[in-house]
């Protein structure tokens, strides 16, 4: 199985509806490594790993967020794939 990775800045109200949870959630159900953030610009930054259509459902999924969230977009960077630790993290 190929291994993908992709980075995502989403935009909107994202924080305070516990969007970096959803992301784990969804991360933990789909298999993938990553993490999530909070930036200080409003926006949550992501980092999912993994099989390729799993990635690609995880970056469609972040487009419309969880209950709550108002996604105005999402900018998304393939990256070569990296050594993560397995598992999904929230980050501080």
């Amino acid at each position: 199985m190929e291994t993908v990775r992709a980075h995502l800045f989403i935009r909107g109200r994202v924080q305070g509806v516990f969007y970096r949870a959803f992301t784990r959630d969804l991360a933990n159900r789909l298999g993938l490594d990553g993490w999530a953030r909070n930036l200080p610009d409003g926006s949550v930054e992501v980092v999912f790993q993994g099989g390729r259509q799993q990635v690609e459902r995880a970056v469609e999924e972040c487009g419309k967020g969880p209950t709550g969230a108002a996604v105005q977009g999402v900018d998304l960077k393939w990256e070569s794939s990296s050594p993560e630790p397995k598992g999904f993290e929230i980050r501080y």
